[in-house]
């Protein structure tokens, strides 16, 4: 790799390589990670893509938001462990967006929720978050 200031050689090392690669695939729109539940890989076009359990990505974001409802009692309901369920309702793929590396990309998947769900969620869990009331 050439740095753009010097100009000259830099050597990077494996880990370093892997990183760029997956920057440069994030900033393209492509997934970088493991398949978030409610997708799957699309092997000939190389994205994923809803599989047949996408519908239930939907139901939890909804049951999240009813007002009675708790991420521990949530996460019983549909057999998640309580972290597994955080990241499933902080996922931007499910708004089609690809983050990686504190960066957010248009992702070149297509959404299963609506990024007005989507923002409602981080709103009732940002609220939970201050309450310390999971």
């Amino acid at each position: 790799m050439i740095c753009p200031h010097c100009k000259k050689e830099i050597k990077l090392e494996r880990g370093e390589k892997q990183k760029l690669g997956m920057i440069k695939r994030a900033s393209k729109g492509n997934h970088v990670s493991r398949v978030p539940f409610g997708y799957k890989w699309d092997y000939e076009n190389k994205k994923i893509i809803p599989a047949q359990n996408y519908q239930e990505v939907e139901e939890i974001f909804n049951e999240f938001l009813q007002e009675d409802m708790k991420l521990t009692a949530l996460a019983k309901k549909r057999t998640f462990s309580v972290n597994g369920l955080k990241k499933i309702l902080k996922n931007f793929a499910y708004v089609g967006k690809v983050k990686f590396d504190g960066q957010i990309h248009n992702g070149n998947h297509k959404p299963i929720i609506s990024s007005i769900l989507f923002n409602k969620v981080q709103d009732k869990l940002e609220r939970l978050k201050r309450k310390k009331n999971y």
